[in-house]
């Protein structure tokens, strides 16, 4: 059970000579051994008393592997500035521990209702953002180890018990003494989520790898996307934040892909032809309404050959529209509308038996469409961040009928590339991309030591490139959230889909789309440079430390002179910082700052 102990008083525990020996070998701990409160809740008090007892910014980088002289050491990575030229960050009032700031509630309301834009992406102004960094609530606790996590979340972490009366008798979650549990049940799997997801097993090939990425709206608390990792299925899970308390919250917290979101008035933030299944269970999206625009916004994202589910109303309503207290008559013209822009999409029903219905979009729906001339055909654009919705249908990007079964596809040469469809990237490219980033992903490896134990679940890229970072962690411990920014040179985030991974589109002058600390591990390649000209690395470490979990870690890696200007400024946001030279040595001006975000809650100075 999640409990928590007096922090002091186990700091203060230990025999002097182990606290003496841990100090000496501070710099190969200090940043990635603090998993001081681990899911028991009993804490690390090694790590605990390393934190108390030693100074580890003494230390002149944290590169064991490569020993250089003093001098190369004092030329290559600047000392710190000094203490009185850091900004200090002071925390933000208790309120805002669950601040979102693109999806504050508040604000919200004052967005039209229809086809729920106030539901989606309105963020604060650039004068009214805050400056200061979000407390987490008194009691947090590290999450459990996956695949505990997925089961078990420390109610102190999301202490919102709302959810457990409204959805009581759905087996969604309970709540258990200092613990929320999830049966894994849902508003259409009484039975559980293994169960439900063997009816689709039995049509859609799940199992064999063929379906690799897929796309939950209306997820609730993430079950499906939670046990769809047994069948290394990786799911985004989609829901807003409403008056269903903390959903995403709790799919993060369970360490579930999740963001926060809708599908309203502006497309969604994923490219076209990205996933193998889409999936709705009673999400309450009108799909025959707006004219099939929901639905042809599904197309848009769903892979030729890919999968849509759709299961409580319409789908057999005879049987069922006295439970769900809702007309016959008006269930029956929902289902003929969704029948209708079905066949109009080219999609093949494959199934329909009790509450679930499954669609597969055709690998030839291009051609099939344009024998049928319906409905309108989309003018080519790849640019969906903040675009509006529109009523027709996109093309199918080159090659994404081209399907590899997963792991297979995660090294393989991606469509798009192959192809030439994607500028300025050729397949030796590609394979040099791979090469470098396992290479890197090593060098990090040597310096944190844990980062593929199982201590962090929730990792972001922050500029994904290709995806090769995540493909060079990838493991069934861990997921990476595949961030391209909207300002990149280059749209990759196809490539990313392709090889079975998940990202997103973001810009990082703006907030993500989650709730205060869901993530374990971010990185950020070459981020501040990038940004440089847009916004201040320092709204951008803000948001950073918002995201991130107490005693979560950073690894930036960027130029020097930029890594210099982030080593002070996260100085000041109760961070650890240490900086180290490039694997090729310290005439290479790229460097690697590593960060740990320090323990605090809300209260602490």
């Amino acid at each position: 059970m999640a409990t928590k102990e007096n922090t002091k008083d186990n700091r203060n525990q230990g025999n002097t000579m182990q606290i003496l020996i841990i100090a000496g070998l501070c710099g190969c701990f200090f940043l990635f051994g603090a998993w001081r409160r681990g899911g028991s809740g009993k804490g690390d008090r090694i790590a605990a008393e390393i934190t108390e007892h030693t100074d580890c910014t003494i230390i002149p980088d944290l590169n064991y592997e490569t020993h250089r002289d003093t001098a190369a050491s004092s030329t290559t990575i600047p000392a710190d500035d000094s203490e009185t030229a850091i900004k200090k960050f002071e925390p933000c009032e208790d309120r805002y521990s669950d601040f979102t700031p693109c999806h504050d509630q508040t604000r919200a309301m004052t967005f039209p209702r229809e086809n729920m834009n106030y539901r989606e992406r309105h963020c604060y102004p650039p004068e009214e953002k805050l400056h200061c960094l979000i407390p987490a609530p008194k009691g947090y606790a590290t999450p459990f180890p996956w695949p505990k996590s997925r089961d078990y979340v420390p109610y102190a972490n999301a202490p919102y018990k709302s959810l457990t009366i409204e959805k009581a008798v759905q087996n969604w979650i309970q709540y258990e003494g200092n613990v929320f549990r999830f049966p894994g049940g849902g508003t259409q799997f009484p039975e559980g989520a293994d169960a439900y997801i063997d009816k689709l097993v039995s049509v859609i090939p799940i199992s064999n790898g063929m379906v690799r990425t897929a796309l939950d709206t209306g997820c609730g608390v993430a079950s499906l996307g939670a046990y769809l990792f047994k069948k290394n299925v990786i799911t985004m899970s989609i829901a807003p934040r409403d008056s269903h308390e903390a959903q995403v919250q709790f799919a993060l917290e369970r360490g579930v892909p999740a963001i926060i979101g809708v599908i309203g008035t502006i497309k969604l933030p994923f490219p076209a032809g990205s996933y193998d299944m889409a999936h709705c269970s009673r999400c309450l999206i009108p799909w025959g309404g707006n004219d099939g625009m929901y639905m042809m916004e599904v197309d848009r994202v769903l892979r030729p050959g890919g999968y849509w589910v759709l299961s409580g109303p319409p789908i057999n309503w005879k049987n069922n529209h006295q439970a769900w207290q809702r007309p016959a008559e008006e269930l029956e013209e929902e289902q003929r509308k969704i029948e209708e822009m079905a066949k109009l999409l080219c999609w093949e029903k494959k199934h329909e038996m009790g509450e679930i219905a499954i669609w597969r979009k055709r690998l030839n729906s291009d051609e099939c469409r344009r024998q049928s001339s319906q409905p309108t055909i989309c003018e080519s654009s790849p640019d969906v961040w903040y675009k509006t919705m529109e009523k027709c249908v996109t093309p199918s990007p080159k090659g994404s009928d081209s399907w590899k079964p997963f792991p297979e596809r995660l090294n393989a040469v991606p469509a798009r590339i192959s192809s030439g469809s994607l500028d300025g990237v050729s397949v030796e490219m590609y394979n040099e991309d791979k090469r470098i980033w396992k290479k890197h992903v090593q060098a990090y490896k040597q310096i944190n030591k844990i980062i593929d134990s199982g201590r962090y679940r929730n990792i972001m890229d922050m500029n994904a490139g290709l995806g090769s970072f995540a493909a060079a962690l990838e493991s069934p411990k861990l997921w990476v959230m595949n961030v391209v920014p909207t300002i990149a040179e280059k749209d990759t985030l196809g490539v990313i889909f392709e090889r079975g991974l998940i990202g997103i589109y973001h810009d990082w002058c703006e907030a993500f789309s989650t709730y205060p600390r869901t993530y374990d591990l971010i990185h950020a390649n070459g981020v501040f440079s990038l940004y440089k000209d847009k916004c201040s690395a320092e709204e951008i470490l803000l948001e950073m430390d918002r995201i991130l979990r107490p005693e979560g870690a950073v690894i930036f890696r960027d130029n020097v002179n930029v890594l210099i200007q982030v080593r002070k400024l996260v100085k000041g946001m109760r961070w650890n910082a240490q900086m180290v030279d490039h694997e090729d040595g310290p005439h290479v001006s790229e460097k690697v700052l590593f960060a740990v975000k320090q323990y605090w809650v809300v209260g602490d100075n």
